[in-house]
């Protein structure tokens, strides 16, 4: 039984190494966990963690003000609402739609050809550290328009940024250091949105500073925060979603072969790795009224996290939850990546994740080309696999032996 006077806290190591076997008690002992020491509620049943993330009236975003304005340097799309944040997400949507996506897909296979093939020829590679992170800075960097050769400098100054929005505790000292990367990535991006401003071209920052709202320019803030925003929900999530994707298959080989076997069941297997180990595993919320969950009131203006991870590992939702199954008549792949989703990976409501779209084609685009080239693919010798993060939750590392590959990597039709 998962009850506060049982010692149990969702800031434990114990519940960080694994949060999963803790999903199933928090569900049926305690669907609305408090942990005093942030004074925060976190809710773990799928009805619950819906009904906050589509009621944006009653449970506001008010939260990310103090959680991720500071290092974004201004409003984030997520704490827009009414005519701002319809006409903003229209202009970052525009940003991934179209021919505009059809040319960042061709740009996301050109890097993945590039950051894979040095480690084809060896038979190993770690696909975490040498591919997918520096794959996903590389791809939103194309996107966002920036130079590939400062990549090192952006991701670090992200991993700040990011190491802000995601940690439930910051020290004063990981705090400065957050924000100091926050400053510094502004001052980088200032400049380049005033040449894009004078010269725009066809990236998304450009699209960004010729953009209208209400009959004005939007100002260098507005369009950095929007940025960063953009530079944050790309980079995040991709590199662990296909770690993940390929560690789940690597376990159930059988599944594995049929993938191999029939590509068309790429989407089933993105979408129910989403599902099973879903990378955003916390959204906070902040109570406008008192409101009541199992019996349970979460006072007015108190912070609510949405554990994902949870919800979607709910038997209210999903038949035998804790199975990974590429093939279960309840997720539906096609309506996976759309507000229509049954998971809740994206989030759900007026604040679904913008780039939803986007991650699918990257992200089959991705593991349609590698997959093929890790033949009899297999985990290292010795190699332990374990996760990290609390709020975003992915592997630490994939290292991974194959059949080594002589010739390159396929050039895309």
């Amino acid at each position: 039984m998962l009850r506060a006077e049982s010692g149990f806290s969702v800031l434990s190591d114990d519940f960080a190494a694994d949060p999963y076997p803790y999903f199933a008690g928090l569900r049926e002992h305690a669907p609305v966990h408090y942990e005093p020491a942030i004074d925060s509620y976190f809710l773990s049943r799928y009805q619950d963690v819906k009904r906050v993330l589509s009621d944006h009236q009653a449970f506001s975003t008010e939260t990310l003000q103090v959680r991720a304005e500071p290092v974004m340097r201004g409003p984030v799309l997520a704490q827009m609402t009414g005519a701002e944040h319809t006409a903003k997400r229209k202009i970052v949507v525009r940003g991934f739609t179209g021919q505009a996506l059809h040319d960042q897909i061709r740009a996301v296979h050109a890097n993945a050809a590039e950051l894979i093939a040095p480690f084809l020829p060896r038979g190993h590679v770690d696909l975490v550290n040498d591919f997918g992170k520096p794959l996903a800075v590389h791809v939103t960097l194309d996107v966002l328009g920036l130079d590939r050769k400062d990549w090192r400098q952006i991701a670090a100054w992200h991993s700040g940024v990011a190491e802000f929005i995601t940690s439930i505790v910051l020290t004063p000292e990981r705090r400065r250091h957050c924000l100091d990367c926050a400053e510094q990535l502004e001052a980088y991006l200032v400049p380049l949105i005033e040449q894009r401003r004078r010269h725009p071209g066809e990236d998304l920052i450009s699209k960004l500073c010729t953009a209208e709202f209400d009959g004005f320019a939007m100002s260098n803030r507005e369009v950095t925060a929007l940025v960063l925003n953009v530079l944050i929900a790309a980079t995040e999530p991709a590199d662990k979603t296909l770690a993940l994707l390929v560690k789940h298959l690597i376990d159930h080989p059988e599944q594995m072969a049929q993938v191999r076997q029939d590509p068309d069941l790429l989407p089933a297997a993105i979408a129910e790795t989403l599902r099973y180990t879903p990378p955003v595993q916390l959204i906070p919320r902040q109570a406008e009224r008192d409101a009541v969950f199992a019996g349970a009131t979460v006072p007015a203006g108190a912070t609510v996290f949405c554990m994902i991870g949870a919800a979607n590992r709910d038997p209210d939702a999903f038949t035998a939850p804790d199975a990974f199954d590429i093939h279960r008549p309840d997720l539906g792949a096609a309506r996976s990546f759309t507000a229509a989703a049954q998971h809740l990976a994206f989030g759900a409501g007026l604040h679904q994740c913008v780039g939803a779209a986007f991650a699918r084609a990257e992200i089959e685009t991705v593991a349609a080309m590698v997959l093929p080239l890790l033949d009899q693919v297999r985990f290292s010798p010795g190699f332990r696999y374990r996760e990290t993060g609390l709020y975003t939750r992915g592997p630490a590392a994939l290292s991974l032996d194959f059949t080594p590959v002589h010739g390159g990597v396929p050039a895309r039709q």
